[in-house]
């Protein structure tokens, strides 16, 4: 059987990650050419030496069509999660969507089957990131793994419209309707129909924050939860963070074409794409907002977890110290943004088992 040139590429990349992370941190502290520090904040030196080697493999993406840019996010993030995390099951169904089926994934946690009398799970529905233009369920197979196995719950990762192919709303429309369509089908999944949550990294982190909003607003039964991974939440301001980290890992460049391509002229300061830009936050749920110390879209991140305490949300802060954007997606090949990963999964699978 032929194994396919983009894999092979994935799996070189990752043993190229592993040794890096391997080496001893003052040793990779030389490689990197010394500490990089930003605004008081120091890169993990193991990640600045593989975020260098990607540069130096990769190059620059702007001048990539849309399927180069997709099918280089599909190698990067099976190089950076290296081995499957090991879950109780995972299967392939369909959800409804904002102008139809859409494709998901159900992943279950790992465990013996409950005794009648015991609380089934909750269910987490997973939006993935990628600019609501790039990004799939394989691209983010390995984060929901890393939820399922470390927060015990149910997943359902859904495989939402992308742009430009279909501009805003649909990215929003299709995951207020999954998450609807999850709340009424939880039990049958074997999850907590009580206790049904939305996470999200960036954009899909953006996702889920306008998913609870939509549904306080509209008066539908809402998330319980939500875990927003260095969403996006307001594009409207440029915060400090967007100009001293643009170019670790995520660009101004990348971030104002993404924009671009999925808002199609919509505007900055609707809320649907700027949450942080809605009129009132109160009577949202509980949330659990990580953000990355090195990553441009930091500080709007942290302006809307301050928001939402503002307006009496309890809300659980971490900034991953050292990490860029997209640590979520590397924790095959960074024990830093792994150690991370698992320690905000499990803030927010111990807010879930208070709640609902």
């Amino acid at each position: 059987m032929r194994v396919s040139s983009e894999r092979l590429a994935a799996e070189a990349q990752h043993r190229l990650g592993r040794l890096v992370d391997s080496i001893p941190a003052s040793l990779a502290t030389r490689v990197a050419g010394g500490p990089r520090v930003i605004d008081g904040e120091r890169l993990d030196p193991h990640l600045g030496v593989i975020l260098a080697v990607e540069e130096r493999l990769r190059g620059s993406d702007d001048d990539l069509t849309l399927e180069q840019r997709r099918r280089t996010l599909r190698t990067a993030s099976r190089a950076a999660a290296g081995p499957p995390v090991p879950v109780g099951d995972v299967r392939d169904l369909e959800v409804d969507g904002g102008a139809g089926p859409l494709l998901a994934r159900l992943y279950t946690p790992p465990g013996p089957s409950l005794a009648p009398s015991a609380r089934p799970r909750p269910l987490v529905v997973f939006f993935h990131g990628g600019g609501w233009v790039v990004g799939d369920l394989d691209t983010h197979d390995q984060p929901c793994r890393l939820l399922c196995r470390h927060a015990d719950v149910h997943v359902l990762s859904v495989d939402y419209r992308l742009a430009p192919e279909h501009v805003y709303p649909a990215a929003v429309e299709d995951a207020v309707a999954a998450f609807a369509w999850a709340r009424e089908h939880a039990a049958g999944l074997g999850a907590d129909p009580d206790r049904v949550a939305v996470a999200g990294d960036s954009a899909g982190g953006t996702l889920s924050a306008v998913v609870a909003q939509v549904a306080r607003d509209e008066g539908m039964p809402g998330p319980v939860a939500q875990l927003l991974v260095y969403p996006g939440a307001d594009a409207s301001v440029d915060r400090p963070s967007k100009q001293l980290f643009s170019g670790l890992y995520l660009t101004r460049e990348r971030m104002d074409w993404y924009w671009d391509t999925y808002s199609a002229g919509g505007s900055r300061t609707d809320p649907r794409l700027s949450p942080l830009c809605a009129e009132r936050l109160d009577g949202l749920p509980p949330a659990v907002v990580a953000t990355a110390a090195l990553d441009p879209l930091r500080d709007e991140g942290e302006a809307y977890a301050e928001a939402l305490e503002a307006a009496g949300v309890p809300v659980v802060r971490r900034r991953g110290r050292g990490l860029v954007h997209g640590y979520l997606s590397m924790t095959g090949i960074n024990r830093a943004s792994l150690e991370e990963s698992i320690a905000v999964i499990g803030a927010f699978g111990a807010l879930l088992d208070t709640v609902g």
